[in-house]
């Protein structure tokens, strides 16, 4: 479906865009970008998505499965998603933590200062790739631009194809989590992506 989807103002800046709505005399041409999910207007995620999910509080832990503090909901939380400063055994001094795991059936997400945390080091510089949807072809040992995070600039990697997965050799390492998404460009093109899973 992709190549057939136009894009009026595609090959144009942001700055240039909003130069025409005011010379249009649009009422976007000054309005704050959007940070929340622009298809539905500005609004908090969690705020979304309350009124479709029940809060049902439940326990966050430590990595040791202390419990160190209490949450709306698993389904509130996303995996890598900084929710406070807590202290526990692992994380005192109350320093940031992040999710590392959440467990659905006894509604418990654990968390981990990002120093401690294996699958959010900085020292990550490879990761499994799965689910992935190719919109172009990919080519083994080719080096892609590639981006885990919304607003993260661009990172160079290398793609390596094996018979049953796809492996992502970042060329400088990089902090992440398993569950996000992984995005693929060659130059302006968009190849396709995939969940990180290790």
């Amino acid at each position: 479906q992709l190549p057939h989807i136009l894009f009026p103002v595609g090959g144009m800046k942001k700055p240039e865009v909003r130069k025409l709505a005011k010379q249009f005399g649009l009422i976007t041409a000054e309005k704050k970008d959007s940070q929340g999910l622009c298809f539905i207007g500005k609004i908090d995620i969690k705020e979304f998505l309350s009124h479709y999910i029940k809060q049902k509080r439940g326990n966050i832990l430590d990595e040791q499965g202390n419990v160190i503090g209490e949450h709306a909901g698993v389904f509130f939380y996303t995996l890598g998603e900084r929710i406070g400063n807590l202290s526990s055994s692992s994380t005192k001094g109350g320093h940031p933590v992040y999710v590392i795991a959440k467990d659905i059936l006894k509604n418990t997400i654990t968390v981990s200062r990002k120093s401690s945390a294996g699958i959010l080091t900085g020292a990550l510089d490879h990761v499994d790739i799965e689910k992935c949807n190719w919109l172009v072809k990919p080519t083994n040992k080719k080096e892609y631009q590639v981006q885990t995070r919304y607003h993260q600039h661009l990172q160079s990697a290398r793609l390596i194809i094996h018979t049953s997965k796809f492996s992502i050799q970042f060329e400088s390492p990089q902090t992440m989590a398993p569950g996000q998404s992984l995005v693929l460009y060659d130059g302006e093109v968009l190849v396709g992506g995939g969940i990180i899973c290790s």
